[in-house]
């Protein structure tokens, strides 16, 4: 983050990084609104190429039946690999609908967290409205968990088909292990769409919505505080201090990786149960098809949360939490940086 300094080189206050942008709306929001749709739409879809595989795992350890039949992520990732019709093209299939999804992702994120934090400003006119000022932490929160809740919405579709693409064959019986093998995008939206109409889309949406909207808030809370943070360790030790005021410089790269490596492992930890819960009720017709029966009653959210808590207790709830936070951290430090090198390039 950049920063304003009065004579005598003692910081003010910090100047936000581009995705805090709080300036009330002018007529160049447009051309912002299109810098964060498309800067974000290049970082997620970058960022997920890279940490795709991984979250094939997590999703493959979310969604096992009980008794688990996977040890743990590196007992999953050998027999993904060494499974009939397995290899490492299996660990990347469904890769189109949440590539899809990460651009929608990212981009929606950006782009409603600046809408939220203009819109504070204007209505809450006791906040900071000058140029470079910097909201306070817990309206940055409530920006990032605004972003998150609005962002649930796009992503629930394209996340249960991803995680319908992403279980294992091996959990399916014969006959629909050799269906699910063939299957694509097109033929799981075409499936959901017969079998339970429109709605049928967001099934699983409350858990996205509590993952999104509390792993936004702590995903834009945590990388805002890591660059106020060393920020102000930066500034006391900077030379030519003078030279900043009025042309603050940029946060440096470094920065921005750490503090999106720290806003990757705060997202994923902070509401993981809520995607462990989502992950299950989105497979759960799958695995029906070979341990209980195609035409059981669809679980609710409180009801596959209670059931997998008494069938493993908190360890159930953060299965796969390991290697989701592991691959975070490098995933949105991607993301920030690209973002933020875009933003800076093009201004």
């Amino acid at each position: 983050m950049a920063d304003t300094l009065n004579k005598g080189d003692v910081p003010i206050w910090t100047k936000p990084s581009p995705t805090s942008d709080l300036r009330p709306l002018t007529q160049d929001q447009g051309i912002k609104a299109a810098k964060d749709i498309a800067f974000g739409s290049l970082a997620g879809s970058i960022a997920k190429l890279i940490e795709y595989p991984f979250d094939t795992i997590k999703v493959r350890l979310q969604s096992q039946p009980h008794p688990p039949i996977y040890i743990g992520p590196l007992d999953c990732f050998q027999q993904s690999l060494l499974a009939p019709g397995g290899g490492l093209r299996s660990l990347y299939r469904g890769i189109s609908a949440p590539l899809f999804g990460a651009a929608i992702e990212s981009s929606s994120l950006f782009f409603s967290y600046r809408i939220a934090q203009s819109a504070f400003q204007s209505f809450v006119p006791s906040l900071p409205q000058g140029k470079g000022e910097n909201l306070p932490l817990g309206v940055l929160l409530a920006c990032g968990a605004i972003s998150g809740a609005t962002t649930s919405l796009l992503l629930t579709p394209i996340e249960l088909v991803k995680c319908k693409l992403q279980y294992p064959v091996a959990n399916l019986g014969d006959r629909d292990s050799r269906s699910h093998k063939g299957r694509g995008p097109l033929n799981v939206i075409a499936s959901v769409f017969r079998d339970h109409g429109i709605l049928g889309f967001w099934r699983g949406q409350l858990g996205t919505l509590i993952r999104e909207t509390g792993g936004s808030a702590a995903w834009f809370g945590s990388y805002e505080g890591v660059l106020i943070m060393l920020h102000d360790q930066r500034i006391p030790h900077e030379e030519n201090v003078d030279t900043f005021i009025g042309n603050p410089p940029p946060p440096r790269i470094h920065h921005q990786l750490l503090a999106g490596a720290s806003a990757g492992v705060a997202y994923n930890f902070v509401c993981f149960p809520a995607d462990t819960i989502k992950s299950r009720m989105q497979t759960e017709e799958l695995g029906a098809s070979s341990v209980r029966g195609k035409n059981q009653v669809r679980s609710t959210f409180w009801r596959s949360g209670a059931e997998l808590w008494r069938q493993q207790g908190l360890k159930g709830l953060y299965r796969g939490c390991g290697i989701t936070v592991a691959r975070s951290a490098p995933s949105s430090a991607v993301i920030f940086a690209i973002y933020e090198g875009l933003s800076g390039w093009s201004n």
